[in-house]
């Protein structure tokens, strides 16, 4: 599962390598012209969680392994890019490869940073964006109908899927994305062999200047909000320019530098959490004296498939999970007092797992 990824995208110089930097504490290129990022540059992140120190405190683990997730940092779109404009169709090949898109808008003035079209106006480079992905999407449509009209002449269970992608086009002709279809168990499994840049959930980074905190809000990331509410997306309000400061300070000093801006905790870490609740995860932890690791899931997910999360073997030798919440599990001091006052439950395949439950599996 830390396979997991999110694209970041935008418009040229609105601080996505910027973001990506103190996201990975790379270094990708930051450079004021269009087109510095050309390979997309790709960063493992930790998942922010205190739950672990506190569990492996409580059984004394050898090492801590949180959870993890993928970003990619990829070059600046601008209008023209589903034709190949700018370094266009490699990009959105980029794009298709990724669980979910974190899309950063421009919502500072700033004299000193060029605007590819010369104004401040997010909303406009939202569109732009969107407007290239649904055309891309719609060339790509337009290649699958193609091939899946003519094998569908003999092979007649191709007939649904013929109609499904009928309707996508339609759809996108009208300059809307996948997104806005709504699609049945059947129909999500039919859609995918096509991975649709405008089906992906769209999580907003609206960037700010430093005028901006605490409160990070101003005009323009209002109007984020507005839009982004209309399609049911979330919007993250960030300063990439102090985040990447954050990211050069030593670690125990970033919580001082925060505080002094008025700051309960990063950007990022609020970006990785949203990232984390857009795709729909969650996290289960093992614990132990070899190491306490945080296990990444999707919501819905059985004990049986969540011990193939650990390894193949517990999952075809599974007996049954000893489930603790988190919770029960620090509040009696650890596995055996919460199984003294009886917080301990045996559960079977079918369990469906939660947020936060500290879970053993028994496999034979």
């Amino acid at each position: 599962m830390s396979g997991l990824s999110c694209g970041i995208v935008g418009l040229p110089n609105v601080g996505k390598s910027t973001l990506f930097n103190a996201l990975t504490s790379g270094a990708a290129e930051a450079a004021n012209f269009p087109f510095c990022t050309i390979e997309p540059n790709e960063g493992i992140v930790q998942v922010p969680d205190k739950r672990l120190a506190i569990l492996s405190g409580l059984s004394g683990s050898a090492a801590l392994v949180p959870a993890s997730l993928k970003f990619v940092d990829i070059a600046g779109l601008v209008e023209g890019a589903s034709k190949g404009l700018g370094l266009g169709n490699e990009f959105l090949k980029h794009i298709a490869n990724t669980d979910a898109i974190i899309h950063m808008v421009r919502c500072f003035e700033d004299p000193d940073v060029i605007h590819v079209t010369g104004s401040v106006d997010p909303i406009r480079d939202i569109e732009t964006i969107k407007t290239e992905l649904i055309l891309a999407d719609l060339q790509s449509i337009e290649k699958s109908l193609e091939r899946v009209e003519k094998q569908a002449k003999t092979k007649k269970e191709l007939v649904p899927v013929v109609a499904l992608l009928q309707k996508i086009k339609q759809t996108l002709e009208n300059n809307l994305p996948v997104s806005s279809l709504e699609f049945n168990a059947e129909e999500e499994e039919l859609l995918k062999p096509y991975p649709f840049l405008t089906k992906k959930k769209v999580l907003y980074v609206t960037n700010v200047s430093e005028k901006d905190l605490p409160g990070m809000t101003n005009p323009l990331v209002e109007k984020v909000k507005a839009y982004a509410a209309k399609e049911g997306n979330t919007v993250i309000p960030i300063c990439a320019k102090i985040e990447e400061e954050i990211a050069q300070l030593p670690k125990e000093e970033r919580g001082e530098f925060l505080e002094s801006l008025g700051l309960e905790e990063s950007g990022l870490d609020r970006l990785i959490k949203g990232a984390f609740a857009m795709l729909g995860l969650i996290t289960f932890l093992t614990t132990g004296q070899m190491e306490t690791r945080a296990w990444t899931i999707k919501k819905g997910t059985n004990a049986h498939l969540a011990a193939g999360k650990i390894h193949t073997d517990i999952q075809k030798g599974f007996v049954r999970a000893e489930v603790i919440a988190y919770d029960d599990f620090v509040g009696n001091n650890g596995r055996n007092g919460a199984k003294e006052k009886g917080k301990l439950r045996s559960e079977g395949k079918e369990y469906i797992v939660k947020d936060g439950d500290v879970i053993l599996f028994l496999h034979h």
